[in-house]
């Protein structure tokens, strides 16, 4: 088989018979297209690694392999990459595919084809949807203070006049530059990945694809929108995000971590206090009007007691230094 060649990525963990669907899905969709498929176990403990692996002995071009330690979304997917093709060869683009999503038999064609036409893009994402049909918000304005102030604040007036700042983008009709896409299928071209390098394995869960995707903004990569790319994705399987009560330390630390690496720790203290003056005028709009629109249950505490214990850290590692 010639033309481009392409490694699937899809990580595991505690979810065998979901991520072999995803992986066979992902099987029929490259039916046409070199490359090879790599599943890796993000150190599942519970099996996973060896029922899979029993699964797919008779698979064609199917790998699985164990991660070691469960480092999360980013270190998982970086040790798919690093494994690369069982050749030792190079790919010319790698996609990553989320254990719970399923491509449509054309959608990664169509990625690998946008790409292909496209050289100023480094990175392409499909249009994903849940298994009901609904399009799922995927595209995203990179994270700024003022957006965080309307996300925050979510009242009619200031998100018409903070539009250009709205983090959430509605979803495109067409094929498109974004500023990043959430990592649920994402393909990405092995030139973007050599220039950049793959995922920053500090993050656990969350932010990690934005910080990828802004990293290849600032090395003149673009980021895509592929309209014509359909994956449905039940969503959170792993992370069991729909059902949380509250929301996990690791989302906290790796929102403080995303803007400190990437603006600083005077712009962290600037968003975040952004976040509590929206929320603030949110929740006294909101009261007035007698609508309520709750929030997860101790988020602003946690955000807030979080970045104070970031710069106490931080203060006292600078004595410590002096």
């Amino acid at each position: 088989m010639t033309g481009p060649r392409v490694l699937t990525i899809v990580l595991n963990w505690r979810t065998p018979e979901m991520t072999l669907k995803a992986a066979r899905a992902a099987q029929r969709a490259m039916v046409d297209i070199a490359g090879e498929i790599v599943i890796i176990d993000n150190d599942s403990g519970d099996g996973s690694f060896e029922k899979m692996q029993s699964e797919t002995r008779d698979w064609n071009r199917v790998r699985v392999i164990q991660s070691g330690h469960n480092g999360g979304f980013g270190a998982g997917n970086n040790a798919g990459i690093r494994a690369g093709f069982s050749d030792g060869t190079r790919p010319d683009y790698t996609y990553i595919l989320n254990s719970d999503a399923f491509p449509a038999e054309d959608a990664i064609a169509k990625l690998l084809a946008h790409l292909e036409a496209t050289p100023s893009a480094g990175l392409a994402g499909s249009h994903i949807h849940g298994p009901e049909g609904k399009s799922h918000v995927t595209c995203f304005r990179f994270p700024s203070i003022l957006g965080e102030f309307e996300g925050a604040a979510r009242i009619g007036t200031f998100s018409h006049l903070l539009r250009r700042h709205i983090v959430p983008l509605p979803v495109p009709e067409t094929t498109q530059p974004v500023d990043w896409l959430a990592g649920a299928s994402l393909m990405i071209r092995q030139d973007a990945l050599d220039e950049i390098g793959g995922f920053d394995e500090t993050f656990f869960l969350y932010f990690e694809e934005t910080d990828l995707c802004l990293r290849a903004a600032r090395a003149g990569w673009q980021t895509h929108y592929v309209a014509g790319s359909h994956v449905e994705h039940i969503g959170s399987v792993s992370t069991g995000m729909k059902s949380w009560g509250r929301v996990p330390d690791y989302w906290f630390a790796s929102r403080r971590y995303y803007f400190i690496k990437n603006h600083g720790r005077g712009y962290l203290a600037l968003v975040t206090l952004a976040h509590l003056t929206g929320a603030g005028l949110g929740s006294l709009w909101r009261l007035i009007r007698r609508k309520g629109a709750p929030r997860p249950p101790h988020f602003l505490r946690d955000l807030v007691l979080g970045d104070l214990g970031l710069t106490l850290r931080g203060t006292n590692e600078r004595k410590a230094d002096a």
